[in-house]
């Protein structure tokens, strides 16, 4: 019984003092799902061409190149100092110890809801693998607070955000050469599928013990200077993808309607993009800041990028700059209209008991 006491209290005590070195944070830890808008440094481990552990990704990041798809912070990176964390949250391949009462970043380039997406890029986590990883935090978490009850109090406290679903259109609905579902099926069947896959995996995520969940959009993927070609090019990748993000508000009104105590928001990636960017201090929004390779649209390694890369929207062909993350995070935060997030944002998400 003494033996049982002591095992309690320690338990709580490794909660508080983890958790208090931070301030004051929204919440105990924040979980990030998702593709190269999320990587910090999964796909370093990994063999794949998605890679971004080499110069000039992370020119001004304090640490330099750490597989951040971009100049320097990402999402994540700004979300969760918006959440109150002094250091960026782990990524999963790193994540050790009590290091993972925090959280853990699942994300990685070239990654999926569906498990084909960025195949042909190598070994990449899709959905299907975050999950089964963060599977392994939730039991590591376990041992580390000494029982079931005592790590689902505490993931239900949790913030859970994920930004998948670029990759199933980048990486294959719009890459007929490796995948054939352009061919298999219309756009509005594909987003279906998508839609439905991704729902059994966020019911999952919801039986780990997530409560309150944000999921982002998928980008105006027609916007990137990889697909920028045509005006019509661009408008009608735009409306491929939109079915997608139609089907997403339904789907967070869904599982806010059948999963109880849980939260889901859905962050319109394409909205908050849409912004004035010139009030940002970006001017240029057609091409990227660095040197790409021709074959992949990522940065040529060892190349000097542009100088003033705070006036850039995109880092390379694909990723957004430091500056372009920083007011995705913000907005996404906090929205600046109504048509941000929906039904709330993330600010307000974290605030609910």
């Amino acid at each position: 019984m003494a033996a049982r006491i002591t095992n309690i209290f320690y338990s709580m005590l490794l909660v508080y003092l983890i958790t208090k070195c931070d301030g004051k944070k929204q919440v105990p830890c924040v979980f990030f799902f998702g593709d190269s808008l999320t990587d910090n440094g999964n796909n370093n481990f990994l063999a794949t061409a998605a890679k971004a552990n080499h110069t000039p990704y992370g020119i001004d990041y304090p640490a330099g190149p750490t597989g951040r798809f971009s100049n320097g912070k990402n999402i994540p990176d700004f979300l969760a100092k918006s959440l109150g964390f002094e250091k960026a949250i782990p990524p999963f391949a790193t994540a050790k110890g009590t290091k993972i009462l925090k959280g853990v970043n699942y994300g990685s380039g070239g990654g999926g809801i569906l498990d084909e997406s960025g195949s042909q890029l190598g070994d990449v986590m899709s959905m299907k693998k975050q999950l089964i990883n963060h599977g392994k935090t939730v039991a590591d978490m376990k041992l580390l607070l000494g029982s079931s009850g005592r790590a689902r109090v505490h993931l239900n406290k949790c913030l859970y955000v994920s930004n998948m679903g670029n990759n199933d259109y980048i990486n294959n609905y719009l890459s007929p050469k490796y995948h054939l579902s352009t061919t298999l099926y219309t756009p509005q069947k594909f987003a279906a599928i998508l839609t439905n896959q991704y729902r059994r995996q966020l019911r999952r995520l919801y039986k780990y013990g997530a409560r309150k969940v944000a999921i982002y959009g998928v980008g105006s993927i027609g916007y990137l200077p990889q697909f920028r070609s045509t005006v019509e090019f661009m408008d009608s990748t735009n409306q491929v993808t939109q079915h997608f993000n139609d089907r997403l508000a339904t789907l967070v009104q869904g599982l806010n309607a059948r999963l109880s105590g849980a939260q889901f928001v859905f962050i319109n990636t394409t909205n908050i993009a849409l912004g004035d960017p010139s009030t940002l201090g970006i001017k240029v929004v057609d091409n990227p800041c660095c040197v790409v390779s021709k074959q992949t649209g990522l940065c040529d390694a060892g190349k000097k990028p542009c100088h003033n890369r705070n006036e850039y929207y995109f880092w390379d062909n694909f990723h957004p700059t430091e500056t372009a993350n920083h007011a995705m995070a913000i907005r996404s935060y906090a929205a600046a209209s109504p048509a941000d997030a929906y039904p709330t944002d993330i600010r307000n998400l974290v605030r609910r008991n």
